[in-house]
């Protein structure tokens, strides 16, 4: 299995292990950590292991992860690629909400681009919100924040084909990423698609999110394999396709270990065919 990989027209080369920082705010992804020592910690323990690849936004929070970033990690480590999300808010009560209008989408690169003491984003994934939304006018902001020097490549996230076709048509599109994981699985045929074009698959809730997975057939190969659950869910993300990027998320660093440990395990065939067979049993 090849462990790293090169995002398509740059010489950004990652570990396909890597790691995402939403899990570093506070409860529902809202205000400080409890323990921000541990936080630090963390980010600092996930580069000594050798993640080079850190998926972040400034909605985190709002701002604590990626103010936790730059107490953590700067200055940044020669290799290490910072990906960033635009397009949503949070408001004091904790709601979600999207907008990618030119304003917003502008000043969003530029709080991320400050908060982390940067002066160039290396990826920007934008994120959408459905099939029905116009993906075309926010892309032409990203291409002209990236011609600004702003943005040096642009991502984009919770799109379908034709959006991805639509983004890709205004500029180079160097990562997806969607929901996706061992048994939601409708980016299948996406997935193999971007694999052509040497396109990464970046999976959010790889570990099926707020609602963990639960199947017996995981726990069953996780028990022959001597492992557990998580660590079985997330090896055959990698062994899925070589364009899949994981970046399971923890505020622990026993948990970040275990995350890690997942990058070495294999399987026997008759255990990947058990696997690749979940998401048809559980439809």
């Amino acid at each position: 299995m090849t462990r790293t990989f090169t995002f398509p027209g740059t010489e950004l080369q990652v570990n396909r292990m890597g790691y995402g920082a939403m899990q570093l705010a506070g409860p529902h992804v809202m205000g400080p950590p409890k323990d921000e020592d541990e936080a630090r910690a963390v980010l600092q323990e996930a580069v000594a292991l050798g993640v080079n690849h850190i998926d972040t936004s400034d909605f985190y929070g709002p701002h604590h992860t990626n103010r936790l970033i730059r107490e953590a990690l700067f200055p940044y480590a020669a290799g290490l690629v910072l990906v960033t999300k635009i397009g949503a808010w949070r408001d004091e009560a904790g709601a979600w909400h999207l907008r990618r209008d030119a304003d917003f989408l502008r000043q969003s690169v530029e709080d991320n681009l400050h908060r982390l003491d940067l002066s160039q984003m290396q990826i920007v994934n934008l994120r959408m919100g459905g099939p029905e939304d116009d993906i075309e006018a926010p892309m032409r902001v990203m291409r002209q924040m990236q011609d600004e020097g702003l943005i040096a490549h642009i991502g984009i996230s919770t799109v379908t084909e034709d959006q991805l076709a639509r983004a890709r048509a205004i500029a180079p599109v160097v990562c997806v990423q969607n929901h996706y994981n061992l048994v939601h699985r409708s980016d299948d045929p996406m997935i193999d698609k971007l694999a052509q074009d040497g396109i990464a698959y970046v999976p959010y809730f790889p570990l099926g999110g707020f609602s963990p997975l639960q199947s017996e057939v995981l726990a069953g190969v996780a028990a022959e394999m001597g492992s557990s659950a998580q660590k079985v869910a997330l090896a055959w993300l990698l062994a899925r396709s070589p364009n899949i990027l994981v970046i399971p998320g923890t505020s622990r660093r026993s948990h970040l270990r275990e995350n890690i440990e997942a990058s070495t395990l294999t399987f026997t065939p008759s255990q990947r065919a058990l696997l690749d067979g979940l998401a048809h049993s559980q439809a």
